[in-house]
Formats: C-alpha cells, structure tokens, sequence
C-alpha cells in the first residue's frame, strides 16, 4: 500500500470519530510516519503530549500533541485492505482515548487494547 493510500485511511478513520467525541479533541494533530521507533518495531500508535485529565491553569504556549500512526508496523500484521481499515480505525481510536487520559489497563477492561 503507498502512503497517499494509507494517510488518506487515518483521514478516514478520524471522520468516523463522532463529531460530538471530536469536538473534544484539543491541541492535537493526526501524523503518519513509516516506522515506529527503533525500540518498539512493532508500535502502531503512539499519543505524545499532555492528556486533557492532566491539563491545568498552567497549560498553555505549548505545540500541539500529536497522534501519530506507523504505516509499515501496520501493514505487516495486516493480511488484507479491510485488516488495514480496521486497524488503523482501532489504532486512531485507542490514541484518541490516551488524548483524553484513558491508559492501556482501562483500554484492555473496555476491549480497545
């Protein structure tokens, strides 16, 4: 899959966001990149920044967070087009929740992990 196809699928996935879910989204943008880092090969997503639960008078004057989703990880565990919609939709989703302070044992107890 070339990587026009591949941004154009996290686009997709975010228009799925519910407009009311992503209204909430504050200070953050929505990257891909080839390859995860070299300390985690096998990452489909990654949420850098500051959660909104963890947000404060003091925030502010800071870049954005980011959302960022590996193309290459992605595409390797998937065996067809419909696997890569699906985990890429999951993977936007589960970085989302990190956005908003949800860690990985919430995400396992509620089935998004």
């Amino acid at each position: 899959m070339e990587r026009e196809e591949f941004d154009r699928l996290v686009e997709e996935a975010l228009a799925r966001v519910p407009a009311e879910l992503a209204a909430l989204v504050d200070n953050c943008v929505f990257v891909v990149e080839d390859d995860a880092p070299a300390e985690e090969p096998g990452l489909l997503g990654l949420y850098d920044g500051v959660p909104l639960t963890e947000r404060d008078t003091g925030y502010g004057a800071v870049l954005p967070d980011r959302v960022v989703v590996f193309m290459n990880p992605t595409l390797a565990i998937c065996e067809t087009h419909e696997e890569v919609v699906e985990e890429v939709g999951i993977t936007v989703v589960h970085e989302i929740a990190h956005h908003f302070g949800i860690d990985d044992a919430r995400l396992h107890e509620l089935g998004w992990a």
